[in-house]
């Protein structure tokens, strides 16, 4: 069977692309067709552009310095840039590129099944949440829409996007997201749907870790996962740190001063390496904590300074870890405790199987 998804599978963030990896695999290893629809609009684009200017820069000569001064940096960047296309061209199997709603429905890829997701594809705080092509409204044809592990990212929607997300999910013949969170918000909306799991449990160990090629074992360390430079989790990493006598590795888009080695320069097979060699992980992550679970790694969830906190949450708290939610003031007996995963396995194990079943059920409808 023909199936093409669409996500955010290209905006260099591990776990965007490894989710995304994730879901075509899976699917593909069930003997269907997958292609991932190569959709890259101008929001979406623009990630590692040299001559970006802020415009409080727009006069010639204050632009000129500017570029001057940040062009060594971001020439640096280009090679993680590199190491995300080379994962995107090796591992996920792309539509031609389209850059808009326009293009897609004008000359949309033939499929017997669209999916849409996972990850914040409906988050309305950005502009791929008000974008009609993460809701499939490109496809006119009868052919089977669902949705796989969206994400709304939080437990409501602003007032003045309510009417048009509720428009949206007419498209789809069936509706799952990640978040507990999202299945009472779609009944809000007015609509039904089921919680399923991100399509990285879809995959077991054995399958990621033909992907994990790099070899970070032979140091003990702590991974730090932070997208905003966060100081409770660098009080967290330096105290924990010294009680354990290891490294701090980072694996963020940033450069941490405090850590003996970052891994700023290499693409999501290292990520998945470096979460699955650690002795432990610190992370502002959702899929931090997603690949610490699959891997069975003791890991601490510190609360992102930007809100984006509901789907991270919820995660916690479905699998009984919301204990691990933790800021530079959790006590010594939380930071040095050790995740029972006995309990927690079988718990993963059955929504990973009904997840599966959520796929086949509605692609084969």
């Amino acid at each position: 069977m023909k199936i093409k998804t669409i996500t955010c599978h290209d905006v260099y963030n591990h776990g965007a692309s490894l989710q995304a990896y994730a879901l075509q695999n899976y699917l593909r290893s069930l003997g269907h067709e997958v292609e991932i629809i190569d959709y890259k609009p101008d929001y979406l684009s623009g990630h590692f552009n040299l001559w970006t200017v802020s415009s409080h820069y727009d006069k010639f000569v204050l632009r000129e310095l500017y570029l001057i001064c940040k062009l060594p940096n971001r020439l640096l960047r280009l090679r993680r840039k590199k190491k995300f296309d080379e994962f995107t061209k090796r591992y996920l199997i792309l539509t031609k590129r389209y850059s808009s709603f326009k293009q897609l429905l004008s000359d949309t890829p033939k499929s017997d099944v669209y999916i849409a997701g996972s990850d914040q594809i409906w988050n309305t705080n950005f502009r791929n949440g008000l974008d009609r092509v993460f809701y499939l409204g490109f496809v006119t044809d009868a052919s089977n829409r669902i949705s796989y592990a969206a994400s709304f990212a939080h437990d409501s929607i602003p007032e003045k996007n309510i009417e048009f997300v509720a428009e949206q999910l007419k498209n789809f013949d069936a509706i799952s997201v990640r978040e507990e969170s999202g299945v009472k918000l779609l009944k809000v909306l007015g609509y039904n749907g089921v919680q399923v799991c991100d399509p990285v449990f879809l995959l077991d160990r054995e399958k990621w870790n033909k992907l994990a090629f790099y070899d970070f074992s032979n140091q003990k360390y702590i991974l730090v996962y932070d997208f905003e430079s966060n100081p409770k989790i660098e009080c967290l990493a330096l105290r924990m740190a010294k009680r354990l006598r290891c490294k701090i590795y980072s694996i963020g888009p940033y450069r941490l001063s405090y850590a003996d080695k970052n891994l700023i320069y290499y693409g999501p097979d290292a990520f998945v390496s470096a979460i699955r060699d650690a002795f432990c992980v610190i992370s502002n992550s959702f899929h931090g904590s997603a690949f610490s679970i699959l891997y069975h790694k003791d890991f601490f969830v510190v609360k992102r300074e930007d809100g984006l906190n509901d789907r991270m949450l919820s995660f916690l708290e479905h699998y009984a870890l919301s204990d691990r939610l933790v800021d530079e003031n959790t006590s010594e007996d939380v930071l040095f405790s050790k995740i029972d995963y006995h309990d927690i396995e079988p718990l993963l194990q059955r929504d990973i199987l009904f997840s599966k079943q959520f796929l086949h059920n509605n692609i084969h409808r």
